[in-house]
């Protein structure tokens, strides 16, 4: 049909050769998803079962990037979310109800606390925290409707290692599933499928953006009937994910391994550095005899990430412990880590019930790309500038 100039920009007849190939993923943009005929119309979740049906349940770049997630954590199929955090509450939403009980480590993410303590209660799910360090013996706190026990490995900020596959073995026997959350790990370095968990999830905001600069969460689940019942709520729920934001994941990706393996080095180099020293008390490092559950990290894991902490010795105040942040010049202030620079925060544990008992006097910090020389010379200036 003949068209006016203004119904060819909706409606263009423009051609341009096909079988252009790259070694990068196109980013595909779109929320309508076009039907060859009337009859083909359908709204339902899974893409993989029904092909494309809506921009919200993923274009082929987010389909892509979750495909590559599930392929390298062993899994069966992997949700890709807007965020770390949204992961989080997704699975809390798509797997409880009122009048289910989970059990959540003290060690835990302090968002994913946040929403146990805020939301889940305000649902009537009943909610208990547990040492992490407790292993097998969580069996003692496991009730009748108990769906689900968190697990997080190293812990967020103190990096207690977790017995998960003790863990597992014990909630299973109860008929509850285990989450993990294996940031810290890049859902590589330790193999949770293979240890027992029953879904992962990570934030792909760290080492698969590695470049601090996006926000991005994946959902694993270890079987089909799992999936199905995260898949169904992630249609309600609406939990989109930009393309442009999978495009940044998909090249992190690609450079992760010599990241992962130049920042593991750098990381294991500073944190015996800083175990010398005499201003430390303790290095939280998981690779380390120092950090609770090491035997687990050891026997576990296939290597170790660039997040670890420091504490004190008890003779610094708070304000010498916030100078010697401040002091940094290479290390910046700021959350969430796994990019390319290095980064230091201070955490105050006072008034926290049942977690260690470090108060002021502990800095978690995130080893980034620089040259380890630079980074221990920077450390130094601030140390030693506590004594005066």
């Amino acid at each position: 049909m003949q068209k006016k100039w203004s119904t060819k920009l909706i409606h263009s007849d423009a051609k341009i050769p096909e079988g252009f190939r790259s070694l990068s993923t196109p980013v595909y943009r779109g929320s309508t998803v076009l039907f060859p005929n009337a009859a083909a119309v359908s709204d339902e979740w899974d893409q993989y079962e029904h092909g494309y049906t809506y921009g919200l349940y993923g274009t082929p770049t987010v389909m892509e990037l979750a495909a590559r997630i599930c392929e390298l954590e062993n899994g069966y199929r992997t949700i890709v979310t807007p965020g770390g955090q949204s992961a989080i509450s997704f699975i809390n939403f798509a797997l409880l109800k009122a009048g289910d009980h989970v059990l959540v480590p003290h060690s835990i993410y302090a968002p994913n606390r946040l929403f146990a303590n805020r939301i889940l209660k305000q649902f009537g799910v009943e909610v208990t925290y547990y040492d992490p360090n407790l292993g097998a013996r969580i069996d003692t706190l496991l009730r009748p409707n108990t769906r689900m026990v968190w697990t997080e490995s190293p812990g967020s900020v103190t990096m207690e290692v977790q017995d998960v596959p003790a863990i597992c073995e014990a909630a299973h026997r109860a008929g509850a599933l285990v989450v993990l959350d294996n940031t810290w790990a890049a859902g590589i370095l330790f193999d949770a499928f293979a240890h027992g968990v029953d879904i992962t999830m990570q934030a792909l905001t760290k080492y698969v953006g590695g470049h601090s600069d996006l926000l991005l969460g994946s959902v694993t689940a270890q079987k089909n009937e799992l999936f199905d019942r995260l898949g169904a709520a992630q249609q309600l729920i609406g939990l989109a994910v930009s393309p442009d934001d999978a495009s940044l994941a998909l090249r992190g990706l690609k450079t992760m391994a010599v990241r992962l393996k130049a920042i593991e080095a750098s990381a294991l180099a500073v944190a015996e550095w800083l175990a010398k020293r005499p201003q430390i008390e303790l290095v939280l490092h998981p690779a380390l005899e120092s950090c609770p559950g090491h035997e687990f990290w050891k026997r576990d894991f296939t290597g170790s990430a660039g997040v670890f902490s420091i504490v004190f010795q008890g003779e610094f105040s708070k304000e010498k412990v916030l100078g010697f942040v401040d002091a940094l010049e290479l290390f910046k202030i700021g959350y969430s880590w796994a990019g390319v620079t290095s980064l230091a925060v201070a955490y105050d544990f006072r008034g926290n019930k049942n977690r260690p008992d470090y108060g002021h006097r502990l800095v978690r910090l995130n080893i980034g790309l620089e040259d380890v020389g630079d980074l221990t010379e920077d450390l130094a200036r601030a140390l030693d500038l506590m004594r005066s």
